[in-house]
């Protein structure tokens, strides 16, 4: 079942938020249970078969973490328990994610034609919707069970945080302290007006950006990495940018969407997408793109491995920390052997095949380069400058100090241009950095991906700007519009959507202190652009809300479905 579609709109949620909060009036038990029920019927929609697989990941899971914390801390018998689960969990992932992808290759690589059962095994293999986000979530709860983290021991608290439908297909990936304290309060389940009507803008700004913007961009990069060896330099940047700019809205008004719907049932959830193409750099890009996802890999991927590169080290006497990343090997090993060790995994979460892994090693290569810049600014910084102390005890006369004044507004605004068009200049970098990511991202292949990029830079020709005059003798007048429209309107199209990413305030700072997320809210927009409770905002959310759900014409899966 998708967010985006009628049956969800009028036949699941409707019935999902008036059961939890009426049973909620009598007991919040009774009201989780209903929750657990509707994500589940929620879930197997699409397929029922894969409730099982579902039922039996929570099962295994739960049962294993309670055998983890029985164990005594820090012994082998809770080791072999933790990795006995956390196999079981990655054997899931592989056998549904990775196998088909696997034995394809080892297949093609032996030159032997595949059995006929393998063959027909290959091609039946049907990945089971949300089947990463639900597996990692699990695994870091089976770690913090390890590290003595986990308080709450509530099977149903449990189940209800692990099937939660918000978040259960495509994320965010939650963890268990920030949502297992919530499902306990009495109050989650209490109905409250704010909690609605806050949900419900928000949701309807997630289902504008799907829509409006992702779906109508769409057929224009499906085109382009339908045939990227044909495309010369113009087609190729369109297809890029287009898909660039059909993820950004996909992802980000799923994210909206989710955050809005757990608000509904007075659950707030953590920001997952905050204007990634505004980032200055690739740090900023990763802390603003799935940052729950980024969450999750640095406190389980990259600080476990970078804790025991820098007690190795200790032990050895070499410098830790930033005295290390003076020096170029222990700038290697301290820092750039966990983020490619990090982002190679990342990588292929993403999904089987050769460019995923390149999707994943590229951002490696841009995080390490931009870390190696930050540690060699650190260490050219010069010491700051000593006041000059001679030019206030001499004195300065009237006008000599409206002089400086004057020259000091001029140096000082001349110093803002210059930051401004430098930060414009490191936003343009990171984002066409963020697009040679993302042709392998999106590519069917690695040749896929190369072609692109070859069209990019040029390689397959340059498309000829020549119009068509006014009036020619061979074309009407309505059909030159019908060709000027045409090759414009991608063009135009694309700048739009770039001026809304560039310019506009994400969700998160138009809702301002109404906000859902669990972060702190975002002030400093005009009150007049700031959500507030009243008849203005609720006629612009309920007509826009009227207006995206006339455009919907069958279901259109978003992106992160497939991971």
């Amino acid at each position: 079942m998708l967010f985006n579609s009628f049956i969800f709109l009028t036949l699941f949620l409707p019935p999902a938020l008036a059961g939890y909060y009426l049973l909620g009036q009598r007991t919040p038990r009774a009201a989780a249970a209903w929750l657990c029920l509707a994500s589940i019927v929620f879930y197997g929609w699409w397929n029922p078969a894969f409730v099982g697989l579902l039922a039996g990941s929570i099962v295994f899971n739960y049962a294993m973490s309670c055998a983890i914390v029985a164990a005594p801390p820090r012994s082998a018998r809770r080791s072999w328990l933790l990795g006995l689960a956390i196999a079981a969990d990655l054997a899931l992932l592989v056998r549904y994610k990775y196998l088909a992808t696997l034995l394809t290759a080892l297949v093609h690589a032996s030159g032997l034609a595949p059995a006929d059962w393998l063959a027909h095994g290959m091609q039946d293999v049907i990945l089971p919707l949300g089947v990463s986000f639900f597996t990692f979530t699990q695994i870091g709860y089976l770690l913090d069970c390890n590290a003595g983290i986990v308080k709450e021991r509530d099977p149903l608290g449990y189940v209800q945080f692990v099937t939660f439908f918000p978040h259960l297909i495509a994320g965010p990936i939650l963890h268990h302290k920030e949502m297992m304290t919530q499902f306990a309060q009495p109050a989650t389940y209490r109905l409250r007006a704010e909690n609605l009507s806050v949900g419900a803008f928000v949701f309807t700004i997630g289902l504008a950006k799907k829509v409006l913007f992702a779906d109508t961009i769409a057929p224009f990069a499906d085109a382009g990495f339908a045939a990227p060896h044909e495309l010369q330099w113009l087609a190729a940047w369109g297809t890029c940018l287009a898909y660039a700019l059909q993820l950004y809205f996909d992802f980000s008004g799923y994210s909206d969407m989710a955050m809005g719907l757990a608000k509904m049932f007075g659950v707030r959830f953590p920001l997952n997408f905050n204007s990634p193409f505004k980032a200055a750099s690739i740090i900023d890009f990763w802390q603003r793109w799935h940052m729950t996802l980024t969450r999750y890999l640095t406190a389980y991927l990259y600080y476990p491995l970078a804790m025991r590169i820098n007690r190795s080290r200790a032990l050895r006497g070499l410098p830790i920390g930033r005295l290390a990343q003076r020096s170029s090997r222990g700038f290697l090993a301290t820092v750039a052997l966990p983020t490619f060790y990090t982002m190679a995994l990342a990588g292929i979460w993403h999904g089987a095949g050769w460019q995923y892994l390149i999707y994943g090693l590229l951002h490696a290569s841009y995080l390490t380069v931009n870390h190696a810049y930050r540690a060699w600014r650190a260490a050219a910084a010069p010491a700051p400058a000593a006041a000059g102390a001679a030019g206030v005890a001499g004195g300065v006369s009237a006008a000599g100090a409206v002089r400086a004044a004057g020259s000091t507004t001029r140096a000082a605004s001349a110093n803002g241009l210059a930051l401004r068009a430098r930060h414009a200049g490191n936003v343009l970098l990171t984002f066409v950095a963020a697009l040679v990511a993302f042709a392998f991202f999106r590519a069917h292949g690695v040749g896929d991906a190369l072609a692109l990029l070859q069209g990019m830079a040029g390689m397959h020709g340059i498309e000829s700007l020549d119009w068509p005059a006014w009036g020619a003798a061979s074309m009407s007048a309505g059909e030159w519009l019908h060709l000027v429209a045409g090759r414009s309107t991608l063009a135009l199209q694309i700048a739009a959507l770039l001026v809304i990413v560039w310019c506009a305030p994400n969700s998160h700072q138009l809702m301002g202190r109404f906000s859902p997320a669990l972060e702190r809210a975002a002030e400093g927009l005009p009150a007049a652009l700031t959500w507030r409770p009243s008849l203005r905002w609720s006629v612009a959310m309920l007509g826009m809300l009227v207006f995206c759900v006339a455009q919907l014409h069958g279901e259109v899966r978003f992106l992160y479905f497939q991971f």
